[in-house]
């Protein structure tokens, strides 16, 4: 785990000297801190930048979790959870996971835009922060949390000098480039990018939470998608006095100042003066009630709504329908229509994005672009303005069906990792998808479904918690389709098998199998046997694990089924010969599985079969061999974020460490693999096959350091992030001779996925939510 997950920045950060040095300095006295102010003053920009000021005094470093795009109050844990890079494999409520992780280390939570859910935020800050006496909270919004030892920072607007600044700055990065010193604003500072600071495209793209008070009645009274002028292309070049001017008019607002910088290229500060005295007698007139700076906003963003094309307008009312990041092929096809054909989406989304009104990230699954806060508040009023919420998020609902759907399928390809990365940046919106099936009854298959079809990112990459959540809330409901209602079923004993929690498996695959043999679908019941065979195989009930994967693994032959699950039942095959003492037996399966895996690209089950040849290589004192094998199963689990299948190769690892002459190594292995246990949950499952290569590891390497030094080093192993271990791992496969102990800065860095042979036409699992067989059946 990286120690800071903070965004970098994008662009230069303006002005805001004073404020910085009370915020760094109060986070030096106080645990929790709230930074609030109204929408658009550049709460969360200044925060990540106190935040990246502070790193050095974290040695768990500092972690950002955004809750602006949440909706269910029960989903904060497991964002938080989700934030500090933590695995969820064990049945522990998220709350309880946190407390422990926490409880000793010294780490700094930034929570950004949690003012929505502040009745099921605070109090567990609180508890954390009761628990965990090394944690700060760093959190920023528009209202204070309330909780005891509370440091409320007030943000106030830009004073006039950085206002000036701020507008210059962003001016020049609109093509309007203006003279700072020519507007009388050379007191205000301009920071530099230092490394790993935060944020994203000025204050807007930083993330700012402006208040959603900003609607339609902001906007002209001619139409939500007719342009009320056209203004000519002008300069900013009208004086010091009228720049000033603007400023004032926008009271110092940075997001409404980078909305007007936006214009410049296109209207002359006179004009845009102009433009500003109308909209102010509009909003004066129609909201007497509302805060002054709340009109400012709302007049800002009124302002630049007037000033898009219809195009424009319409696809900024459409995007608010999307939570955190979005990428252009889910825009062409939510938002595309007759109206808004999706060839042109491109174009108008650039238009949006040049007015500062959308901000562009880069994520490991590609670019990506994001709705501001109070922008997407104040499109969401015109689409509901228009009648077209409900449409809008049932188009967003089916496309991110379909992603999951395309996700489920490529998973067993070439494109795992690419499936795994997309995933992950699709979360918020794959969870605000959820949340559209579980609203109505007659949606309730289709909540199922989903929650059954994302079982490779709840089981292939460490989010077991959350997939559990999802799946009960959508299994509570009677849907009255059969197939979707059994999917979700196995899916959740699937999950619950490997959170340790038998009870709760045997409930779900029993009622599964029921169910299925009623209906008479073979693909579901395979799928209920192959999952009570995985949970007899870690009860150590090895010959009726054999028994019934491999009478799971005979009805998938029969069915043409083939993906990630088959494969991995065959290595579970595999291990329970292996553990029975049948190594041949279980190397030939293992050496199957690891050419189709090589043949089909995938990586996921192939690091699996490369831990049961690693064990059979050990056996055979083959140390090289089983090294080359386990550092690669323990890059690509890393790359998942599989700690089930990371754990257990750092445990061999440490076997064959002792073996290869190293007990100091060895030990500090295994003292690195205590904590990940530890999240995992059950430690080695309680079983005694599984616990096999950890004892002797021990026994071998303490009668060879003796105890005192066995337990020094352990302790030093205990001490290492999990991204040290890794790394540590990579480092010696290159490097026999590498010291034992931590590894240096020059080492390798870890998170490189192993690559197989892809073969061009692989085929797809032989089916599909609309056709049998495949892992989006049963």
């Amino acid at each position: 785990m990286r120690r800071s997950n903070l965004p970098a920045e994008l662009n230069r950060f303006v002005g805001r000297t004073a404020e910085q040095a009370a915020l760094a300095a109060l986070l030096e006295t106080s645990r929790l801190v709230t930074v609030v102010g109204v929408g658009g003053v550049g709460k969360t920009r200044l925060a990540l930048r106190a935040a990246a000021g502070a790193q050095k005094r974290y040695g768990e470093g500092v972690r950002l979790a955004e809750l602006a795009p949440l909706r269910d109050p029960d989903l904060v844990a497991h964002a938080l959870v989700e934030a500090l890079g933590l695995t969820d494999h064990t049945p522990k409520a998220p709350r309880e996971v946190l407390i422990e992780h926490l409880a000793e280390r010294r780490t700094l939570l930034v929570v950004d835009g949690f003012e929505h859910l502040v009745e099921s935020c605070a109090p567990l800050l609180r508890d954390l922060l009761a628990h965990a006496p090394g944690l700060t909270v760093l959190a920023a919004g528009r209202r204070p949390l309330r909780v005891a030892g509370e440091a409320v920072f007030p943000l106030a607007p830009m004073d006039e000098a950085d206002a000036m600044a701020l507008l210059a700055e962003r001016a020049a990065e609109a093509g309007a480039p203006v003279d700072v010193d020519f507007f009388g604003t050379a007191g205000a500072s301009v920071a530099g990018d230092p490394p790993g600071a935060p944020g994203a495209s000025g204050f807007a793209a930083a993330g700012a939470r402006p208040a959603p008070e900003a609607g339609p009645r902001a906007a002209s009274g001619s139409g939500p998608w007719e342009v009320s002028g056209s203004g000519s292309r002008g300069t900013s070049g009208s004086g010091a006095e009228g720049v000033r001017e603007l400023c004032r008019r926008l009271d110092g607002i940075p997001l409404a100042l980078e909305l007007a910088a936006g214009r410049l290229p296109l209207l002359s500060v006179e004009q845009m003066l102009h433009r500003l005295d109308d909209r102010f007698r509009l909003l004066t007139d129609g909201g007497r009630g509302e805060l002054p700076r709340h009109q400012t906003l709302r007049t800002a963003i009124g302002w630049s709504h007037e000033l898009c094309t219809p195009e424009e307008r319409l696809l900024w009312a459409r995007l608010s329908v999307f939570a955190g990041p979005f990428d252009l092929e889910a825009v062409e096809y939510v938002c595309g229509s007759r109206e808004l054909p999706p060839e042109q989406v491109l174009e108008h989304l650039g238009g949006l994005l040049a007015q500062s009104l959308v901000s562009r990230e880069d994520t490991p699954a590609g670019p990506a672009y994001r709705l501001l806060d109070t922008v997407a508040a104040y499109g969401a009023e015109w689409l509901a303005a228009l009648g077209d919420t409900e449409r809008m998020r049932r188009r967003h609902r089916d496309w991110y069906m379909g992603l999951a759907t395309w996700c489920e399928l490529e998973w067993f390809s070439p494109r795992q990792p690419e499936v795994a990365a997309r995933t992950a940046a699709a979360l918020p919106n794959l969870r605000a998808a959820l949340d559209v099936c579980l609203e109505l009854p007659e949606d309730a298959h289709l909540a199922q479904h989903l929650a059954g079809t994302l079982w490779f990112a709840w089981v292939g990459c460490g989010r077991l918690s959350e997939g559990r959540h999802w799946l009960e809330r959508a299994l509570a409901l009677e849907s009255g389709h059969e197939e979707a209602r059994l999917k979700a079923l196995w899916v959740l004993g699937y999950v619950t098998v490997l959170q340790g929690d038998g009870t709760a498996a045997v409930a779900a695959l029993h009622e599964c199998g029921e169910r299925a043999r009623a209906s008479r679908n073979a693909l579901a019941e395979a799928y209920a046997t192959h999952r009570m065979g995985c949970l007899a195989l870690l009860s150590d009930e090895l010959p009726r694990a054999e028994a019934l994967i491999g009478r799971a693994l005979d009805s998938y032959r029969e069915l043409g089924e083939l993906n990630s699950n088959v494969l991995m039942g065959q290595v579970e095959v595999a291990m329970a010969r292996a553990f029975r003492g049948d190594l041949e037996g279980a190397v030939a399966i293992c050496r199957e599985v690891r050419e189709v895996c090589e043949e089909r690209g995938e990586l996921w089950t192939r690091a699996y079969a490369l831990y049961v040849l690693a064990f059979s290589a050990w056996t055979r004192d083959a140390y090289e061999e089983a090294r080359e094998l386990l550092t690669e199963c323990v890059s690509i689990n890393h790359t998942f974020r599989d700690l089930v299948g990371l754990v257990l190769a750092i445990e061999l690892l440490a076997l064959v460490t002792v073996s290869e002459g190293d007990p100091a190594e060895a030990a500090v292995l295994q003292g690195a693999a205590v904590p990940v246990w530890d999240t995992v949950g059950i430690r080695l499952f309680g079983s005694e096959a599984f616990d096999g290569p950890r004892a002797l590891c021990e026994q071998r390497a303490e009668e060879a350091l003796g105890a005192e030094a066995f337990g020094a080093a352990v302790r030093a192993g205990r001490g290492l992030s999990l991204d040290e271990v890794v790394e540590r791992a990579l480092a010696r496969r290159r490097d026999p001779a590498a010291p034992g102990g931590p590894a240096d800065a020059t080492a390798p860095r870890p998170f490189r996925t192993a690559r197989s042979a892809a073969v061009p036409g692989t085929r797809k699992p032989a089916g599909s939510p609309t056709g049998k067989g495949g892992e989006a059946a049963g």
